[in-house]
């Protein structure tokens, strides 16, 4: 029998094989089709599962967007009134007192102004009586005439007395006049004090009602506040990042500076877990200054990382801050004496040889500088990890998206993929088809022909061809 298989000629093998496909045509076809939707349905499922998850992520996203943006508008509200308490405090408290003060100089400029109106001298008689006096002849009688002149140099007198009280006046509502202009000028510096006060509260005020605006909004989830707070987080973000890569930078450049002497401190050979005992202490004592950066900034309550320090009282934050302080200025210290001796280690000086002071001096500043900048480190840290949670969101949000937009390409690609493989397969066995068609056509012309001729045993030889395959996509 092996031999008979083998003996045969490939052409027939290939008739017999285009037969068999032939034959098995309509299961086959249908076994890709299910398979088809198969893989359609399954992509789709997955997609709209995805899809689900997509659209509970975006409004986990909104929630936390509105949350944080109420958190961060509140914390500015509450310090605009903090900074408008301390303004009223600090400045109008003492209102009455300038009130006070304004009303007695108010009270001393009036009666000064009263008392230096200068007053019309009153009429005296010795007008009329000189004018008496003037009409009696005096050529006649020298008794008179010494009586004139006696009158005359009492007039003289009495004139010149008047003259010098009037000048004694004059020259008291000028010293009068005088003392008033300081008394205008203190005036107008303390309402000039109060106007600045008051425009200062008037500018605060004016930031409040910017914050309670841009507040109401966030309550109200409106689209705009939205977009604003994914655009702040997305600024804020790439801020922070920056701000993080030159400090991680600067921890680098200070772990390089307090590596070596530590090694020489500690011994180099000695290790921790396969790792330099030195290299791990240099790493501790950069992460301790971090640390007392966070606790100083949480004191100051600039950040609010940690509820529980943000919950102490004003006394206690203040006495958290100074330890904070004190050990965080220790640590500087310690790390810009080992700065100071890394080069005395390295390169030890030849004898004889004069030392160079300005290279252990330069690394020694750097090892007391680097951990003041890096206690700074709380606030862009405060922010990545802020705005991190919702830009990872947003971006996980995107990825979903594209994922379903795939998924339902694959489930589209899926379905007509059935489609082709059974033309393509079609396409083998083209010969065949044709002539079963030409067959069919045949026959139902024959049939037609019968039909017309009015036969009454005629017969529908198309019952028993193959049904068609309907492709649905």
């Amino acid at each position: 029998m092996n031999q008979l298989m083998q003996g045969l000629p490939l052409w027939l093998w290939s008739i017999l094989g285009l037969v068999l496909l032939f034959v098995a045509r309509e299961p086959l076809h249908r076994a890709v089709y299910s398979l088809a939707r198969l893989g359609h349905r399954a992509l789709r499922f997955i997609a709209n599962s995805i899809d689900s998850a997509e659209r509970r992520l975006v409004q986990r996203n909104r929630q936390v967007l509105f949350a944080e943006g109420r958190d961060a508008a509140e914390r500015r509200i509450e310090r605009e009134f903090e900074r408008i308490e301390q303004t009223v405090q600090r400045d109008l408290a003492l209102y009455p007192t300038l009130h006070r003060k304004l009303c007695e100089q108010l009270s001393s400029l009036d009666e000064d102004y009263v008392r230096s109106a200068e007053l019309a001298p009153e009429p005296s008689n010795w007008a009329r009586a000189i004018r008496a006096v003037a009409e009696i002849p005096a050529a006649e009688d020298p008794v008179i005439a010494d009586v004139l002149d006696t009158i005359n140099q009492s007039v003289r007198k009495a004139e010149s007395k008047a003259l010098e009280s009037y000048r004694e006046s004059t020259r008291e509502r000028h010293q009068l006049l005088k003392r008033m202009l300081p008394r205008w000028r203190a005036m107008l510096s303390t309402l000039g004090r109060i106007n600045k006060n008051i425009q200062s509260v008037i500018r605060r005020a004016k930031a409040l009602d910017g914050h309670m605006a841009r507040y109401e909004d966030i309550l109200q989830e409106t689209d705009r506040s939205l977009y604003l707070l994914s655009s702040s987080s997305f600024s804020r973000f790439l801020s922070a990042s920056l701000v993080l890569a030159i400090a991680i930078a600067a921890a680098l450049i200070n772990f390089h500076l307090l590596a070596q002497p530590m090694a020489a401190v500690m011994g180099a050979e000695a290790t921790l877990g396969g790792y330099s005992l030195a290299s791990i202490a240099a790493a501790v004592i950069i992460v301790l200054q971090v640390a007392l950066g966070l606790v100083i900034m949480e004191c100051l309550q600039v950040t609010a990382m940690f509820p529980s320090v943000g919950a102490l009282g004003r006394g206690r934050r203040r006495g958290l801050l100074g330890v904070a302080l004190a050990l965080l200025l220790l640590l500087a210290a310690i790390g810009a004496n080992l700065a100071f001796s890394r080069e005395w280690i390295l390169h030890q000086p030849l004898p004889g040889s004069e030392p160079l002071w300005s290279i252990p001096l330069a690394q020694m500043g750097l090892g007391f500088v680097l951990p003041l900048i890096l206690a700074f480190l709380a606030i862009p840290l405060e922010q990545f990890i802020r705005a991190a949670r919702t830009v990872m969101g947003i971006g996980l949000g995107l990825f979903l998206r594209g994922t379903v937009s795939a998924l339902r390409f694959l489930a589209m690609v899926s379905l007509h993929l059935g489609v082709l493989v059974n033309r393509c397969y079609d396409i083998v066995i083209f010969v065949p088809l044709w002539l079963q068609a030409l067959y069919l056509r045949r026959q139902q012309g024959a049939a037609q022909a019968s039909l017309d001729k009015g036969s009454p045993g005629s017969v529908d030889i198309t019952v028993g061809a193959a049904p068609p395959v309907t492709e649905k996509v």
